[in-house]
């Protein structure tokens, strides 16, 4: 499977739901940095965002499995929206 890089820069936080980002990096240090590294969530990695309803954790797929990010969390990782419309081939 290839996905392409459709768009610039932008925090994780400001992604629409259903669409699929390619981790760029973390905004600061920290320890909440390892811990995204124990979630799967590093610099390459490709992500789903399941639910980002503006308020409240952004939930992920990340290899299959489900994770919840804290919204201040999200607003310090920086993505790009990959794909056909950002969507995930099915």
């Amino acid at each position: 499977m290839s996905l392409t890089l459709l768009g610039g820069e932008l925090t994780l936080d400001a992604v629409e739901e259903g669409k699929v980002v390619r981790v760029l990096g973390f905004e600061g240090r920290g320890g909440w940095v390892y811990r995204m590294y124990q979630m799967g969530v590093v610099p390459g990695s490709t992500l789903e965002v399941l639910v980002n309803n503006g308020r409240g954790p952004v939930i992920l797929r990340v290899m299959g499995v489900e994770v919840a990010v804290g919204r201040g969390l999200a607003r310090r990782i920086r993505v790009a929206v990959l794909g056909e419309g950002g969507k995930w081939p099915r």
